[in-house]
């Protein structure tokens, strides 16, 4: 069982990042896309053991930390590393209509909202304009693959999109098409 969810309920809890987010963004700089990860990257997807391994890694750090699900399409960068997957609904353009006004989720009210979360999270590091962008909408052929891979191959680099002068209503649809291996 992963720590999000909770035993006879579909519905993942939402979690709260253990990883502070000034130390996250320091982590995203030290994993940053590069020549040495994508070859990296590579090397994983033709040997798909080592790939395995791999992601089974990368899930275990990132749920411990952060509550990740394994989407395979991360956008913690983009939620002041708080796990939008975490949140009941999977919403990941922001909440609900039902958060309470003190914050807490609709679905278990016990527990702080994902987005609540991601909002101070993103406001104590000067992060907020990051939520202002708009998540495109998962391909669920993603589930259990490494984000990772996937973000040092270049796969991901539209996962999100914001509104510019010249582009007042950006484009939802993928632009690139799903992974291939």
């Amino acid at each position: 069982m992963t720590s999000t969810a909770q035993p006879g309920s579909p519905w993942p809890r939402p979690s709260r990042p253990r990883l502070p987010a000034r130390a996250a963004y320091a982590l995203h700089t030290l994993l940053a896309a590069n020549a040495v990860y994508r070859r990296l990257a590579s090397y994983l997807e033709r040997r798909p053991t080592l790939y395995r391994w791999f992601t089974a890694g990368e899930r275990a750090g990132k749920e411990a930390l952060f509550g990740c699900r394994m989407c395979g399409q991360c956008a913690l960068p983009a939620t002041a590393y708080t796990c939008p997957m975490t949140c009941p609904k999977q919403l990941r353009n922001g909440p609900c209509g039902g958060v309470s006004p003190a914050g807490r989720c609709e679905v278990y009210p016990e527990m702080s909202c994902v987005w609540v979360t991601a909002f101070d999270r993103a406001e104590r590091t000067g992060h907020s304009g990051d939520l202002d962008l708009l998540q495109r909408p998962l391909d669920n052929r993603e589930w259990g693959r490494s984000s990772w891979v996937n973000y040092w191959q270049g796969r991901d680099e539209n996962l999100w999109t914001g509104a510019t002068g010249d582009n007042p209503h950006p484009s939802l649809s993928p632009v690139s098409g799903p992974a291939q291996w």
